[in-house]
């Protein structure tokens, strides 16, 4: 009995581990904000690939990234824009939908992942980008 708990055990444990997620994250040197968002995304399975970058405002235009929706940080995952502080989560979802761009957190909110202080957070949304730029909710953070 022991032994086939140990071999179930086994299995399971190479179930569970799954290929990282490849991501690209464009980043300015300087950006504290950013290296935590690339820390919530690296335990969350993905795989970053860091570019510090010059010039972050010709990497978001290259990438199609609204200007409205902006942040400090852009991330490419399967040709798509992830724009700010959006987790981990947020970025599978809109991998699952062919017909989005990209997704984006605007600003910096206050406890959104890498924008963590204590226990405060201010209420955020996702925002999804089709290819006909239009926008929707693809996610809803509450205020605590």
């Amino acid at each position: 009995m022991r032994r086939l708990l140990l071999v179930t055990a086994l299995f399971a444990s190479f179930a569970q581990a799954a290929d990282p997620i490849a991501i690209e994250v464009h980043r300015d040197a300087n950006c504290g904000c950013c290296k935590a968002w690339i820390e919530h995304l690296e335990a969350n399975g993905f795989e970053v690939d860091d570019h510090v970058e010059t010039d972050m405002a010709a990497v978001k235009t290259r990438l199609g990234v609204p200007h409205s929706l902006g942040s400090c940080h852009t991330g490419v995952i399967d040709g798509k824009f992830v724009e700010g502080h959006v987790p981990a989560a947020d970025i599978l979802k809109l991998r699952a939908q062919p017909d989005l761009i990209g997704a984006a957190v605007p600003g910096m909110p206050m406890g959104s992942p890498g924008m963590e202080m204590g226990e405060h957070k201010d209420a955020f949304k996702v925002i999804a980008v089709d290819s006909e730029g239009e926008q929707s909710v693809l996610a809803e953070y509450p205020a605590d």
